[in-house]
């Protein structure tokens, strides 16, 4: 089973469910596919047990002994990357157009190293992962190399969570494909709402059976009603309702799941949201 979590903007809580829900089911694999900002293994004390680089695509190469500076290089190219016979590597798409033009064979495309992806092995499972070099973008083919890394652990036994990227964009699209249900983490304000409905209608889209969950619930009951009502003229399944607490601050400042703090009245909603999914599921 792959449960992905995620939520239309960021800073609804999702990484926080996420990571309360793979306490919670125990055994296993997590996965952190928000890797434009990749926080989840913050919370847990591992270890690297593999790091391997990620060619994420190509960028094009001028050799200058060979170049004779005719120009169709840069007049082919549509990304307007290639100036005074110089190319931006920020604006150079790898297409390789320039490459087909050039009479001398100088240009060549190489490799570019877009991301670092890592296994992190815990006390209890692993954490796939990855950290993006400067300036590089959160691509699909990341995403689904992350989520094959998760699988290799993964005995057909063990729930899969996947931390999600916000929005509904290609990272998403790459999360929820293939994946067996979506938790959509809500709060509720009217951007909350309106991300809602732009998630719900990606997932929709794909076939992707939906869950909802609205985190601080009752700090606007009026729009909180607002989801509900969404929710179930939808047909989906609103699984949890989470209150306001200042307690998962806390977690966060410490770097601990929330799932540590048992008076908390967030966690106890939490334990209460994972018994329905389980029951849904």
């Amino acid at each position: 089973m792959e449960l992905v979590v995620l939520s239309g903007k960021g800073g609804t809580g999702k990484t926080t469910i996420a990571t309360a829900i793979s306490e919670l089911a125990k055994e296993v694999i997590r996965i952190d596919c928000d890797v434009d900002a990749p926080n989840l293994y913050l919370f847990y004390k591992g270890k690297d047990i593999e790091k391997t680089e990620f060619i994420g695509g190509k960028k094009a190469i001028i050799n200058m002994e060979l170049c004779v500076k005719c120009g169709k290089c840069q007049n082919i190219c549509r990304f307007h990357a290639i100036e005074n016979l110089k190319i931006n590597s920020f604006a150079c798409e790898g297409c390789g157009a320039c490459t087909l033009v050039c009479p001398k064979n100088a240009i060549e495309l190489k490799n570019e190293k877009t991301a670092e992806t890592f296994i992190t092995k815990l006390d209890k499972g692993i954490i796939s992962r990855a950290e993006m070099e400067i300036g590089s973008d959160g691509s699909g083919k990341l995403i689904t190399h992350l989520r094959k890394n998760g699988k290799r652990f993964n005995d057909n036994e063990k729930l899969t969570v996947i931390d999600g990227s916000p929005g509904i964009g290609c990272a998403v699209i790459s999360s929820i494909t293939g994946s067996d249900a979506v938790l959509v983490v809500t709060e509720p304000t009217k951007s909350g709402l309106e991300d809602l409905m732009r998630v719900v209608a990606l997932c929709q889209h794909f076939g992707i059976f939906t869950m909802v969950c609205i985190n601080k619930y009752d700090i606007n009951e009026e729009v909180a009603m607002e989801i509900e009502n969404f929710v179930a003229s939808k047909d989906l399944k609103l699984v949890g309702k989470i209150p306001y607490d200042e307690t998962v601050m806390k977690s966060i400042n410490e770097l601990k799941p929330i799932t540590c703090y048992k008076d908390s009245i967030a966690e106890k909603a939490i334990e209460i949201m994972w018994n329905h999914i389980k029951s849904v599921l």
